[in-house]
């Protein structure tokens, strides 16, 4: 053999090690069949059932949406200084979420949701002069934001959890400065993801979209045109999942249902636990409903010592439920997972009280 050939052979082998690595060096796949969900090709809470009820397929999940957040507003920033350094700081915030994770899951919870532009830092609030996005006006990626979600990606790919990855909040959509920047920022953040190789993530095109969106496309009557975007980005012949939400108590629109992979349901507002089993029926009769998951990834209700909540009720009716939490009026740092600074950690009696009941119900 000549030193040509000894040179394309070695070049050969070497492209051909890095394929390999590459297409298996990422640990979790989620897919749907039917109406569950199937974590490397298992069903989630394989066999698990609770008070009668079915658990596995479901995607138990919490609203911690403020994984990557940071304030680009200098004249806001001090709103969200850790009470022990009186100082914000981004990365400790990513860091601390990481470290909380592996806690987390141990406890049963498969799913979170993470919203590239967060969410009310004070976690309901009309006007946010915040500043908190990972995207130009044009659409373009700030990449320290990117830096920080791909530490957490890692982290959940490691763990065998499923992000759920909201591409954009009301009140900071109007970042961006036109719907080309919009199906831009798409484009770019699912490219993003893709390029990275991962296959666990979910896609929520918007939190709530029939609330205060300025962008058309991210309203109700659009919205599918980028859940079809979404849709038709590939590598290798892989694509994600993706569905949006509306606000509390909102029954989905066809076309929404019709174009979703899943269907995501909030129950903000819905203060009878019967309301949920309702509004899951609801959804099941919108035209072109055809067995998919139905998620629950926003619900500010709690009552976990009672025997019906709307974690119960939600799993009465197979679906999944998220938790939602956050910090209310003179309460301390420990409360809430929106409220920025965040303590990621199980530390309230609330935190404690959805923990507890997530893991009865799913036998973790």
């Amino acid at each position: 053999m000549n030193l040509k050939s000894a040179a394309f052979l070695a070049c050969f082998y070497l492209f051909s090690a890095f394929a390999s690595f590459s297409q298996t060096s990422r640990k979790t796949e989620v897919s749907i069949s039917s109406d569950k969900f199937y974590i490397n090709g298992e069903l989630t809470y394989a066999g698990r059932n609770w008070n009668g009820h079915p658990i596995e397929g479901l995607l138990m999940n919490s609203r911690m949406v403020q994984g990557i957040f940071d304030d680009l507003n200098p004249e806001t920033v001090s709103n969200w200084e850790y009470p022990d350094t009186k100082a914000w700081d981004a990365n400790r915030n990513t860091d601390e979420f990481i470290a909380n994770m592996p806690i987390w899951k141990s406890y049963g919870l498969l799913s979170f949701t993470l919203n590239l532009q967060g969410g009310s830092p004070f976690g309901y609030s009309q006007g946010q002069p915040w500043i908190n996005s990972p995207y130009t006006e044009t659409g373009e990626l700030r990449s320290e934001y990117f830096k920080r979600l791909e530490k957490i990606l890692d982290k959940a790919d490691e763990l065998g959890m499923v992000p759920i990855i909201g591409l954009f909040y009301f009140g900071q959509d109007d970042r961006l400065a036109s719907e080309k920047a919009v199906k831009n920022a798409v484009t770019n953040s699912v490219d993003w993801i893709l390029e990275k190789g991962y296959t666990n993530v979910l896609i929520e095109v918007n939190n709530e979209c029939n609330v205060r969106y300025d962008h058309e496309i991210l309203q109700p009557e659009r919205v599918h045109e980028l859940i079809d975007l979404v849709k038709s980005k590939e590598k290798n012949g892989y694509r994600f999942l993706v569905s949006t939400s509306y606000g509390g108590g909102e029954v989905p629109k066809e076309n929404v249902v019709r174009a979703s992979d899943f269907i995501l349901l909030h129950g903000n507002g819905v203060k009878d636990p019967r309301k949920i089993i309702e509004q899951v029926e609801a959804t099941r009769k919108v035209n072109g409903y055809m067995d998919k998951p139905i998620v629950y990834n926003e619900d500010d209700h709690f009552n976990f010592e009672q025997e019906l909540n709307n974690f119960t009720a939600a799993v009465s009716a197979y679906s999944s439920w998220g938790y939602f939490d956050f910090r209310m009026k003179d309460e301390g740092f420990e409360e809430g997972y929106q409220s920025v600074p965040v303590d990621w950690g199980i530390n309230s009696e609330r935190k404690k009280g959805f923990f507890e009941l997530l893991k009865e119900i799913t036998g973790y």
